[in-house]
């Protein structure tokens, strides 16, 4: 993967110097005051020398253009442009290479920079900025307005009157080469100097990174506005992805001291890998990569997911004759290889290197050892799935002898006589605006989820509920209804549009914790802190099943119907307990305090000795997958046909998960088959990360919003093609499934929004807050729907299919 094409002797050290590579060349300061520039296609030949400096060359780079090849190199002299063609040509025939003088006693310059056509030219130097014409000697604008020395600059690769700099006082400004104004300014970044910018043009995003290795990466909004999306610390990728490479542990524990000693890693250079092409939701997808050049190696980077695919690190290499890098020189070609040229830190050597990032695409990971949320085969026959609650008939005792009793008429109701009903006063009243009631045709039971629609940004109705917490919020399958579940111990059953007053469900002793429909929606499910469960039927204000009484020692976590209803999963502390369960309500006149609802413990399982903190399975088909969270930071794949453990990802998040929702779709649309294999997770400070079941790798990440105390919930839109997920700040988020920023930002809330939920039948989404407040946002497109679902019926062999 790594390929040494030479190596150079200096005849001084080149450590904090910018350096030329490009495809077919590379520049490297000779004597200090000359250029030797090396084909990177014939190393053997002899190199090119440039002389026309008097002072010692500080910085150097190459035109973003192929032909014709162009070379600027900067001393305190002078600011010198080289066609390297025409160098060549003029050496061939005898003639000393020249080139043209752009620029005069511009100081110490330590960063040079091209636009995109090669026409201007970017110096840094000092706190000072200038930019130059590359074709003469003219000054087109100086910029000044950094605390600190520059360190780097950029012009923007779609706009050429947009530059990027970078500076020692931990700030970058985005400028207007028009009129010399600032269009933005950052805040302060960290503790440590910015030394590098990089653009990425298919995502219009900045990136730019520190002298600590911290990197941040801005969304480029066409008002010239950064927003920053995500921030990446190069040490704590670097974790991540040891233990990820850890097979061995044994082998880990063997490591010596010295590999163990953190060092700094420092963001010398950033170059883009471009797009590659990978199979992901069902769908083409074009991840992006770029490389941060350190000292102790090149790491090259996901964007969509924050991780670390691959380093190559020095000590690796020992052939490389280099410990630690002070300077890179990073060209990506268009075939994805890469050159770069290195110097090292502590000696006077530089060295060319040629890598293939194609090696680093994955490559059969779809079919490997992963999960599907699809059963492939029946339940075993000692599954746990099989279980079966056994049902008592009732026993009447048996008379002795005599006539039995028979019944004295022959029909099981007997109309009533009427003495006690008010008498008619009015015989007959004709009816003359009588409708005719049309039914519906055959095949249109209900209207498809629009796919095409936007997303719901639109608020249409703001209530207030309540004085606690919206701590959970679930719509029924057909739509109409929602149910809340609140923090002053109270469940509230609204209508979706949320008009009309609600029911309330009172019962619990401590706050509500979830809620959960049935299939049917005949019945459904609250649990609360005060570690109980209660199954309610649909009309009565009693509930049919009360779980509790001492019979878990820790808070319910988790709760819900499964299986299509035939079972009920719920988690406390360490253990998943699956139940069987039968809602009858029915009762004896005599003895109406006596519930004959059953329920029954199916299986029990302990994934590990950690509390499970969030659950996730799927209702509306039949799959053998539960998924868990842990407070050991882990997530678990519970495989219910065998009743064990599937798989174990460690280190999910940097805190505990406190939300896990699996793509579940709705029955009012479908999705491609793979698409329900994705499910996301939520932690404090860590975003929210998106997962493949199949492969068991995080596959996007979400880190706009802001999480920092309190557990705010995500979830998937019924088409699949959008994350909700509440906020700190007062707003709500809409994702793009595609893209890690921010689509939408709905704001005006009063308070952090806890809870998200999208209706399953129209494009809308209802958000819940801190301090007890729903609001309820349509989509733009979709305002035109009807709200008539009553018809929906449950299309299960659509989704499975």
């Amino acid at each position: 993967m790594i390929k040494k094409k030479f190596s150079f002797t200096c005849d001084k050290l080149l450590s904090h110097q910018q350096l030329a590579c490009c495809d077919c060349y590379c520049g490297i300061p000779h004597q200090g005051k000359n250029v030797l520039i090396y084909s990177n296609k014939k190393t053997q030949q002899k190199p090119l020398l440039l002389t026309g400096h008097h002072g010692d060359i500080s910085a150097m780079t190459f035109g973003k253009r192929s032909s014709p090849v162009t070379l600027c190199s900067a001393s305190s002299d002078y600011i010198i442009i080289w066609d390297i063609e025409a160098c060549q040509k003029r050496t061939e025939d005898g003639k000393l290479a020249a080139g043209t003088v752009i620029g005069t006693l511009l100081g110490n310059v330590v960063h040079l920079s091209f636009c995109s056509d090669d026409e201007l030219i970017a110096v840094c130097s000092g706190t000072t900025i200038y930019v130059l014409n590359s074709k003469k000697q003219e000054v087109i604008c100086t910029l000044n307005g950094h605390l600190g020395f520059l360190t780097s600059a950029e012009f923007c690769p779609w706009n050429t009157n947009i530059l990027v700099s970078t500076s020692e006082d931990r700030t970058f400004k985005v400028w207007d080469l028009k009129t010399g104004a600032v269009f933005y300014q950052s805040f302060v970044l960290g503790g440590s100097p910015l030394r590098s910018v990089l653009f990425l043009e298919e995502e219009e995003q900045l990136i730019t990174g520190s002298a600590d290795g911290q990197v941040w990466c801005f969304s480029f909004d066409d008002d010239h506005k950064c927003h920053l999306g995500k921030k990446m610390d190069l040490q704590k990728m670097e974790k991540r992805y040891e233990m990820r490479q850890e097979t061995h542990p044994q082998d880990v524990a063997e490591q010596s001291v010295a590999n163990k000693v953190e060092i700094s890693k420092p963001v010398i250079q950033m170059a883009s890998c471009g797009s590659f092409a990978e199979i992901q939701f069902g769908q083409e997808i074009d991840n992006s990569w770029f490389c941060v050049g350190s000292s102790d190696g090149l790491y090259v980077v996901e964007l969509a997911t924050s991780e670390l695919l691959t380093v190559l690190y020095f000590k690796d290499n020992p052939t490389l004759n280099i410990a630690m890098a002070g300077s890179w020189s990073i060209y990506v070609g268009s075939d994805k290889s890469m050159v770069v040229l290195v110097s090292s830190l502590f000696t006077p050597c530089v060295v060319l290197l040629e890598l293939c990032l194609s090696n680093l695409q994955r490559t059969g990971e779809e079919g490997g050892g992963g999960f599907s949320v699809f059963p492939s085969s029946p339940p075993l026959l000692e599954s746990p799935l099989n279980a079966e609650l056994k049902r008592k008939e009732p026993s009447h005792p048996k008379r002795k002898g005599g006539i039995k009793e028979k019944p004295l008429v022959f029909h099981s109701k007997v109309k009533s006589s009427g003495y006690n009903t008010t008498p008619r006063m009015t015989m007959f009243s004709a009816q003359t605006n009588a409708q005719k009631r049309t039914s519906p045709k055959k095949g249109l039971l209900h209207r498809n989820y629009p796919e095409n629609s936007a997303a719901p940004t639109e608020p249409r109705t703001a209530l207030k509920i309540a004085n606690k917490q919206v701590s959970c919020l679930q719509y029924s399958g057909d739509g109409k209804k929602i149910l809340c579940g609140l923090g002053d111990r109270s469940v509230l059953l609204y209508n979706s549009c949320l008009t009309g007053g609600p029911t309330a469900y009172i019962g619990h002793d401590k706050p509500v914790t979830s809620v959960s429909w049935s299939l049917c929606r005949q019945w459904w499910l609250s649990a609360a802190e005060d570690l109980s469960l209660r199954i309610w039927a649909k009309s009565y204000s009693e509930p049919a099943i009360i779980l509790g009484d001492t019979m878990f020692s820790k808070p319910i976590r988790g709760a819900q119907f499964y299986y299509l209803d035939k079972f009920l999963v719920l988690t406390s502390g360490p253990s998943l307990y699956l139940y069987l369960y039968n809602v009858d309500l029915t009762r004896d006149d005599v003895k109406r305090y006596k519930h004959r609802s059953i329920i029954k413990l199916a299986s029990c399982i302990t994934p590990s000795a950690s509390d499970i903190t969030a659950l996730s399975a799927v209702n509306d088909f039949l799959s053998y997958i539960v998924l868990v969270s842990c407070s050991d930071r882990s997530i678990q794949v519970l495989d219910m046909n065998k009743g064990a453990v599937g798989s174990v990802l460690h280190d999910a998040h940097s805190r505990a998960i406190h939300c896990i929702t699996q793509n579940k779709g709705s029955t009012f649309t479908s999705q491609a088959p793979e698409s329900y294999n994705l499910f996301l997770t939520s932690a404090v400070t860590d975003g929210v990360k998106m997962w493949d079941l199949r492969t068991m790798r995080c596959v996007r990440r979400y880190e706009n919003h802001v999480n920092l105390c309190h557990a705010c919930s995500s979830t998937f839109s019924p088409c699949g093609r959008f994350i909700a997920s509440g906020s700190e700040d007062k707003c709500a988020y809409v994702y793009d499934i595609r893209a890690s920023t921010y689509l939408h930002k709905l704001q005006r809330h009063s308070d952090t929004v806890l809870s998200v939920a999208f209706n399953p039948a129209k494009p809308e989404l209802l958000t819940g807050t801190l301090d007890g407040k729903l609001r309820l946002f349509q989509s733009s497109t979709g305002s035109h729907l009807s709200h008539d679902t009553s018809a929906a019926v449950h299309c299960i062999s659509k989704v499975t299919a």
